[in-house]
């Protein structure tokens, strides 16, 4: 279990812990947003700039800027082999040489290994699956996101919290928002470069967006205009603090899968996502032919294993009385953010 005695918690004052949970989004689209924040945080604006640097440099922030949204943008899947125990290492090897995998984990089940491929088309991604297959000679078990009914990791981590939200009671906004396999973000010139500029973070400067202009030879206006419409669009879903949650405490987080009757589940996976506790709740197709029945994702961060199991619980004894297993990771092997430039045809 991860308390709050560790040292990051020591390494910041009343004002960073503000920052931290007070701009994981919302953070200003203007010229000089940074003046904003600081008038927030009573501080000055270099002090606000500087204070973000250095969360950043300790790590509690892994990056400052916008959070994209690949399945927006381009194509994106969750898939899973059964790697052999001795050749575990040599699979993960060859999934993580993959520059569209960007994320990989081992978990406690047979389907042992869980990544993230996002590529720029539906073909371009099935391609790399089954090169994985002819190269790691294992079975891909291919799982597209096809209804996301809540989706969002920004939570206050500055807390005596065993899991996520457990300080806050009310309700989270739930609903069905179908994605298509075949989605394209549609983009502008503009729109396809401000995000392969963003993609790794914004600059850490009093005016970040008129650099990220500067950057690419636009206009700062229509930077701020073109972000304006990225996020109405989703293909941006916040701009602000990306907490590395791990660092502050929050390792506990359990992947549950869950059997729900086909004509429950927007009704299931909408109170699901509404919950709380409950940091990630979406529809992802079954597999019968791979024995793969589950066919609603819901995950919960925490610090204490125990608490996250009674959530569990809780969740299946109240809201998803059905057939479900918990697939606990036990090892990040590959962490990165998405590469956008195959996404915006760059």
């Amino acid at each position: 279990m991860s308390t709050l005695s560790g040292n990051w918690r020591e390494a910041i004052d009343d004002v960073d812990a503000a920052l931290i949970d007070g701009y994981q989004s919302g953070f200003p689209i203007e010229e000089r947003p940074f003046r904003r924040v600081a008038a927030d945080l009573g501080i000055d604006e270099t002090a606000a700039v500087d204070r973000v640097h250095s969360l950043r440099e300790t790590g509690i922030v892994r990056r400052f800027g916008a959070v994209l949204n690949p399945p927006v943008i381009g194509s994106s899947t969750l898939a899973a082999v059964q790697a052999p125990a001795d050749r575990f290492d040599e699979v993960a090897a060859i999934i993580n040489d993959y520059r569209q995998v960007n994320h990989n984990y081992a978990r406690d089940h047979e389907w042992n290994m869980w990544f993230v491929v996002t590529a720029g088309s539906q073909d371009a991604r099935d391609e790399i699956l089954t090169d994985i297959e002819r190269r790691t000679g294992c079975d891909v078990l291919n799982l597209p996101m096809l209804t996301d009914y809540y989706i969002d990791l920004e939570f206050p981590v500055v807390n005596g919290d065993r899991f996520a939200r457990e300080s806050l009671a009310e309700r989270l906004d739930s609903a069905a928002t179908r994605i298509s396999e075949e989605a394209t973000g549609d983009l502008s010139a503009l729109e396809a470069d401000l995000l392969l500029a963003v993609q790794d973070g914004f600059p850490l400067s009093a005016t970040p967006y008129r650099d990220i202009a500067d950057e690419i030879g636009d206009d700062v206006a229509d930077v701020l205009a073109a972000v304006e419409r990225l996020l109405e669009r989703g293909c941006i879903k916040r701009i602000g603090c990306v907490i590395n949650h791990v660092v502050t405490g929050f390792d506990a987080n359990c992947m549950v899968v869950w059997d729900v009757p086909d004509e429950s589940l927007d009704e299931w996976g909408e109170r699901a996502g509404g919950l709380p506790y409950v940091t990630l709740c979406y529809h992802r197709p079954r597999r019968p032919d791979q024995q793969w029945s589950y066919n609603l994702f819901t995950m919960i961060h925490g610090r204490d294993p125990e608490a996250v199991d009674a959530k569990i619980d809780e969740l299946a004894a109240d809201y998803l009385p059905v057939d479900h297993e918990r697939l606990y990771s036990t090892e990040t092997l590959k962490q990165t953010g998405a590469r956008y430039d195959e996404l915006v045809g760059r």
